[in-house]
């Protein structure tokens, strides 16, 4: 297995292990703390589990067993060869089967960027049950669809150039995937957070073979399925989101409006929303003490709910 992040980097709390789920896949997953509740810690593109470096000693600090699952095709989680095989179904599937695998019976499901947009699916068709939802700058997607303007359209033209067959992949992944590591150079806010060495991870991640292709699949499979999507919403088969929801964001997103964000109260039934002002879309990376401490609040928060 190639080792993407270095031994130096490597938080000594925090340990990694092959899970092997019910549907045969392998997903490596980062793991901090040994309490009853589970926190699964979903990635988001073009990153990889060592972006939730912050939050799993945190989370295992406040009594959960924290998991931060590499997504499928990332590291060196099972990588499926058919574009199909990336369909955002079986994304939510991935999720069920890690949950199922931590025989945990309570769960909080968090999630950014892509792991946000599975997180927030896997809440709306209530595959299993959540004690609470928290995303970072993840969009629900019928809110970005609210919102899907000329701002919005203009942020994510990455995603049409996507569709194009093998070529996106092709020159993202030119001189060992130097692209993806100077896009999050050029759209976080603070430098500091993002070092060469932790530049590096992402770089290295993405220039394994087979990678970017299946990292790009995520967004080209986003159609699989599109259509009884849409007809559940317009048949009003999704009723507001139950689970208490914290929704973190960082106001200096590149890649999406803040509005997405406000618009996503019409979704959730209990939601809190906190912007983190300037933040970047990296937000739990480059703020991470302020991402900490506003999930310890909710969570300590919604604990004392459910035992009142």
């Amino acid at each position: 297995m190639l080792k993407v992040v270095p031994d130096e980097l490597k938080n000594p709390e925090i340990g990694t292990s092959m899970v092997v789920v019910g549907s045969g896949m392998t997903f490596e997953v980062d793991h901090c703390g040994d309490g009853d509740e589970l926190a699964l810690c979903l990635h988001g593109f073009p990153e990889h589990s060592f972006s939730w470096r912050h939050q799993l000693p945190m989370l295992a600090k406040q009594g959960f067993t924290a998991w931060a699952p590499n997504l499928r095709g990332y590291g060196n989680t099972t990588r499926p060869a058919k574009l199909k095989d990336y369909a955002l179904d079986k994304l939510v599937e991935d999720v069920a089967q890690l949950i199922i695998a931590s025989e945990k019976k309570k769960v909080t499901l968090i999630g950014h960027d892509w792991g946000g947009i599975i997180a927030w699916e896997f809440a709306i068709t209530d595959r299993l049950p959540l004690e609470r939802l928290i995303i970072c700058n993840g969009p629900h997607m019928r809110a970005y669809v609210d919102t899907l303007g000329w701002s919005q359209l203009l942020k994510s033209w990455y995603v049409f150039y996507f569709q194009i067959p093998w070529l996106p992949e092709y020159l993202a992944g030119l001189q060992g995937a130097r692209a993806i590591g100077d896009m999050i150079k050029k759209t976080n806010k603070n430098g500091a957070a993002f070092p060469p060495e932790v530049i590096e991870v992402y770089r290295r991640n993405a220039s394994q073979s087979g990678a970017l292709k299946a990292m790009i699949n995520f967004y080209r499979a986003y159609r699989f399925g599109w259509w009884e999507r849409e007809r559940q919403w317009r048949d009003n088969l999704h009723g507001p989101i139950t689970t208490s929801t914290l929704l973190i964001w960082g106001d200096g997103d590149k890649f999406l409006d803040k509005a997405i964000a406000t618009n996503t109260n019409s979704y959730v039934k209990d939601l809190q929303i906190r912007f983190i002002k300037g933040a970047s879309h990296w937000v739990q990376q480059e703020r991470p003490d302020e991402v900490n401490q506003l999930i310890e609040e909710f969570v300590t928060q919604t604990m004392r709910t459910a035992n009142d």
